[in-house]
């Protein structure tokens, strides 16, 4: 894989501050695949295209979901969620990325999916706890809960807890599959 290539369209297509956003989030999600023992090059790939169509305007990302991809209703509900599908749906066309962890992860970055792999958790996580954009307190208090026992699932679980919160104090439309994959993350943090 031509990192410099892909770095290169990146810079292009992204402003400075989600270019390095996206560069912490490949290196994070590189580093908690390696604690995981999963792959870490598949991991640092995932965390490099994750954002690769966040910079994209509204009407953009629109049009690529009508005209390509079959997007359930609710993941419409939030204008920011729309990159992570049309992310997946550019690192395949545009980047040739045919491996479906990748481009599941990719795709399931924002809002997440019920029964996630590890793989997927990861770039999830990796996302919200990168070092060079993200909030230093909050990285250092998931990356604790990540250390301790079924760690992957409580800080999925912090992480879905905070945006839920987050969505009601701003008085947001709260997606149907974030409520199931909560309840489902409690079930696993607590068994």
């Amino acid at each position: 894989m031509d990192y410099t290539k892909i770095k290169e369209r990146l810079k292009k297509d992204l402003t400075e501050e989600r270019y390095y956003h996206t560069l912490g989030t490949a290196e994070c999600a590189k580093e908690l695949a390696e604690k995981y023992g999963l792959d870490s090059e598949k991991a640092y790939l995932a965390g490099l295209l994750h954002d690769c169509a966040k910079c994209f305007p509204t009407e953009k990302l629109l049009e690529i979901i009508n005209k390509n991809l079959d997007i359930d209703e609710s993941e419409m509900l939030n204008y920011k969620t729309l990159h992570a599908p049309v992310s997946a749906y550019i690192a395949q066309k545009d980047f040739g990325i045919n491996d479906e962890d990748i481009l599941s992860a990719v795709r399931c970055h924002t809002l997440g999916k019920l029964d996630m792999s590890d793989f997927e958790k990861i770039v999830f996580l990796a996302d919200k706890i990168e070092l060079n954009t993200r909030d230093k307190d909050y990285c250092k208090e998931l990356r604790e809960i990540l250390k301790g026992k079924n760690g992957l699932n409580k800080a999925l679980l912090r992480c879905y807890k905070d945006t839920i919160k987050s969505l009601v104090k701003r008085d947001l439309k709260i997606c149907l599959k974030t409520i199931k994959i909560y309840n489902k993350l409690q079930d696993l943090v607590q068994n």
